[in-house]
């Protein structure tokens, strides 16, 4: 979980979610409410961002948009052959 350019709009919006939190309950509650919002999305962000990795490994057909694996297309160069 390192810090990158687009956590800024995502602290920015956290911080006025907070705000707007903060005439319904104690201002202490609505930090911590955003505090474990910032961990629990970055985390989300993180285990997707490895999910779409691990599925694209080398890259992508453009033929059919099947995963590239050993510099051949699963799909396409089997199909030729």
């Amino acid at each position: 979980m390192k810090f990158e350019r687009h956590d800024i709009l995502l602290i920015a919006g956290l911080l006025l979610f907070m705000i707007g939190l903060i005439p319904f309950m104690a201002p202490m509650y609505a930090g911590i409410i955003v505090i474990i919002m910032y961990f629990g999305i970055k985390v989300y962000v993180g285990k997707r961002k490895q999910l779409i990795q691990k599925d694209v490994g080398e890259g992508i057909c453009m033929e059919c948009g099947s995963r590239v694996f050993n510099k051949k297309c699963l799909n396409c160069d089997y199909s030729k052959e």
